[in-house]
C-alpha cells in the first residue's frame, strides 16, 4: 500500500467495495503493511467517472487492545474520526474472517464494539454522543440543542459534526443547495454533516444527509445516529427509533452505553486500484 503523490504512476493497491443500504466504501485491508493511502490516492478512487467510487474510504489496520484499527477517509481525502456504515460493514467482514461473534475496533473517536445481530444483520456501538460544545467542536460557547441558525438546527457529536435540521417534508429541501451552505457554516471550524429529518412517529423518522466531504448520500451511520439523538434531546421521538434513508431502513439505539446501530451490509465486490 505504497504512499505516492502522483496517484497514476504505479500502484497497485487490493481492495474491497462495500455498502450499507447504499452508502458505499473501498476498505483497504493494511493489517499486513500498517500503512495508509495518500490523500491523492483516496482522491482519485473516489472519483466516480475515473475511479472505484465511493462515499468513504476505510483502511484496516492492527490493533492495539482492540481485534483492528479503522481510519477512515471522505470522497476528497480528508479524515473522518468516525464512519457508522463503514464500521458495520467492515465489522462483518471481520466476524466472518474469524467466526467470532462480537469484537472491538478502533477509531480515532473510540473503541467501539460490533457484533452479529442474527438474521445477516451486524450492529455496532458509536458510543455516546457528543453534546459539549468544546469537544464537537463549535467554534463559541452555544447551546448546542438551539442553534443561532435559520431553522433552530441541533449540534451533535459522534465522532465527527453534525447539525440537525427538523422539517416537514424532507421531499421538499433542496439538498443539493442546502448541504454545502451549512457544511461551510463558521459556526463549524472543522465543517459539518448535515442532515434533515422528518418525524413521523415518535419511533420513526425519515432522514435525507449531506456528509461532509462527500455530498448526497443513501445512508449514514454516523448522521443516523446524530438525528435520533438531536430527536430525542427535543422530546420528539424516544431513544429507540427506526431510521428511513433513501438507501433502506436503520434500527438506532440510544442506550446508556452509547448509541447502537443495526442494519444489513454488503460486500459487493473485490478488485485491484492501478491508478
Amino acid at each position: 500500500m505504497e504512499q505516492q503523490q502522483n496517484p497514476g504512476q504505479g500502484l497497485s493497491l487490493p481492495f474491497m467495495k462495500m455498502h450499507g443500504l447504499g452508502n458505499d466504501f473501498v476498505v483497504l485491508d493494511g493489517r499486513s503493511t500498517g500503512e495508509l493511502p495518500a490523500p491523492a490516492v483516496v482522491a482519485a478512487m473516489a472519483d466516480r467517472h475515473f475511479g472505484v467510487g465511493f462515499d468513504q474510504l476505510a483502511v484496516i489496520l492492527p490493533g492495539e487492545n482492540a481485534d483492528a484499527r479503522l481510519v477512515f477517509y471522505n470522497a476528497d481525502g480528508s479524515v473522518s474520526a468516525a464512519c457508522g456504515n463503514a464500521t458495520r460493514c467492515v465489522a462483518r467482514y471481520l466476524l466472518d474472517e474469524s467466526g467470532a461473534s462480537a469484537l472491538r475496533l478502533a477509531t480515532d473517536h473510540a473503541v467501539l464494539a460490533a457484533e452479529d445481530a442474527g438474521n445477516g444483520l451486524t450492529r455496532v456501538n458509536m458510543g455516546p454522543p457528543v453534546l459539549d460544545w468544546q469537544r464537537i467542536p463549535l467554534a463559541a460557547d452555544i447551546d448546542t440543542l438551539h442553534l443561532p441558525i435559520d431553522g433552530d438546527p441541533v449540534a451533535t457529536g459522534m465522532g465527527n459534526p453534525h447539525m440537525t435540521f427538523f422539517v416537514e417534508d424532507v421531499a421538499t429541501v433542496d439538498l443539493e443547495r442546502f448541504g454545502p451552505e451549512h457544511e461551510h457554516h463558521p459556526l463549524y471550524p472543522q465543517r459539518t454533516n448535515v442532515e434533515v429529518v422528518q418525524v413521523v412517529s415518535p419511533d420513526e423518522i425519515i432522514l435525507r444527509i449531506w456528509e461532509r466531504g462527500t455530498g448526497i448520500t443513501l445512508a449514514s451511520g454516523s448522521c443516523s445516529c446524530a438525528a435520533v439523538v438531536a430527536a430525542a434531546r427535543r422530546g420528539l421521538t424516544g431513544r429507540r427509533v427506526r431510521v428511513s434513508v433513501p438507501g433502506g431502513v436503520l434500527e438506532i439505539d440510544w442506550r446508556e452505553d452509547g448509541v447502537w446501530m443495526t442494519g444489513p451490509t454488503a460486500h459487493v465486490f473485490d478488485g485491484v486500484w492501478r491508478g
